[in-house]
């Protein structure tokens, strides 16, 4: 699939999220290595102070949507750590929902040297 194809759906599924809200471009912490030796496992971190959902895509993976964590009133804190699978070098971006309806997001690139889900 081209690149632009991919930008529009990660473009649709953050329009989708947000209901078409404005996106402020801080208050996530994404924490994810600039170079990842293994596409096939890519340590991520992401928090916002006050969300009550994060979602995290991966715009270059054949599927974007890696995950959404939802954050109840007991949660301890609203971050979240996993792996990911990346196909190649690309952008991960987390966007959050906060608890007063507001949404923020954060973008990083990874650079793949090896595997990824796509070869």
């Amino acid at each position: 699939m081209p690149m632009p194809a991919m930008a529009s759906a990660t473009d649709d599924l953050i329009a989708e999220f947000t209901g078409g809200a404005d996106v402020a471009d801080s208050g996530v912490d994404l924490d994810a290595p600039e170079i990842a030796e293994n596409g096939n496992t890519v340590p991520i971190e992401v928090g916002a102070e006050g969300a009550v959902s994060i979602m995290v895509l991966a715009a270059g993976n054949p599927t974007p949507p890696v995950a959404t964590f939802n954050f109840g009133p007991l949660a301890g804190a609203s971050r979240a750590k996993t792996r990911i699978r990346l196909a190649t070098t690309q952008d991960v971006i987390a966007v959050a929902k906060m608890a007063d309806g507001s949404f923020a997001k954060s973008t990083k690139t990874v650079k793949v040297t090896i595997g990824g889900c796509g070869g």
